[in-house]
């Protein structure tokens, strides 16, 4: 019964934890290019209570199953789900989005390359392009103050229009980065995901070739969290935490009346 108490309280935790998680992919489902997650479970050790002996045809005992019990389970890992999201036209032409694989690059205050699928881009006072935390592009494009209009092809080129003499003027080439496992980036909050030994060393290429997406300009790429999947597991933890709760009180009365015996 004590083992059943802490079992089922491990229990609550877990999907305590499960509920945490859903809670952020409903509170970023309008956040641009955020990518759902989920809990990954472990069941606990097990203890060997005691082995059973089975008699054969030949009378010699052999070793059957044994009697184990669990020690409930834990949440171990946070899987995020990488699948595209929708794609929503916002005219804007420094908004682009990655249609197919690959993921922007951004250079960190501390020097190092932070990844991202957010591509709603600006202006900042020097010229630069950078994120909305004010993040340069890796590919550090500056955009002149005399341009009066900006074009992204989908091979990742940028140019400009500059005034008066209505030429085009190559600004510069965004390339794009993607990994073998990009469920082993961890995520750094304001849309970043950096490079981990679970992740693999980054391969690079222009948009459009093998194996990478194309750039849209003028498009973002949404959340790709589903509202009613979310709810539908919202539902599943909170049942499943309600009867770990109950698992609790029954272990709590078996108890009360072991206690209660009178000789």
């Amino acid at each position: 019964m004590f083992r059943a108490l802490s079992t089922a309280a491990l229990g609550m935790s877990a999907q305590q934890r499960s509920v945490d998680n859903i809670a952020n992919n409903l509170a970023n489902v309008g956040t641009t290019g955020f990518k759902r997650s989920t809990i990954a479970f472990q069941d606990l050790f097990y203890e060997n209570i005691a082995s059973s002996k089975l008699g054969n045809a030949g009378n010699q005992n052999s070793s059957g199953p044994s009697l184990q019990i669990g020690h409930g389970s834990r949440a171990v890992a946070t899987i995020r789900n990488f699948m595209q999201g929708s794609v929503a036209e916002t005219g804007n032409a420094l908004d682009l989005a990655v249609s197919g694989a690959g993921f922007f690059q951004v250079e960190l205050p501390d020097g190092n390359i932070g990844y991202t699928r957010d591509g709603n881009f600006s202006r900042d006072a020097t010229g630069m392009l950078v994120n909305n935390s004010g993040l340069p592009l890796a590919s550090q494009i500056e955009i002149p103050t005399d341009a009066v209009a900006i074009e992204v092809s989908q091979n990742g080129t940028v140019t400009a229009l500059m005034a008066g003499d209505n030429t085009q003027v190559e600004l510069g080439q965004i390339e794009l980065a993607k990994f073998s496992n990009p469920g082993g980036l961890e995520a750094l909050g304001d849309n970043l995901f950096a490079e981990t030994e679970s992740s693999g060393m980054p391969f690079f290429g222009e948009p459009g070739s093998e194996g990478f997406g194309v750039v849209r300009q003028g498009y973002l790429e949404q959340s790709n969290v589903d509202i009613v999947t979310e709810m539908v597991r919202l539902i599943e933890a909170q049942r499943a935490y309600e009867t770990n709760s109950k698992m609790v009180q029954t272990a709590e009365d078996m108890m009360s009346v072991t206690n209660s015996i009178k000789r």
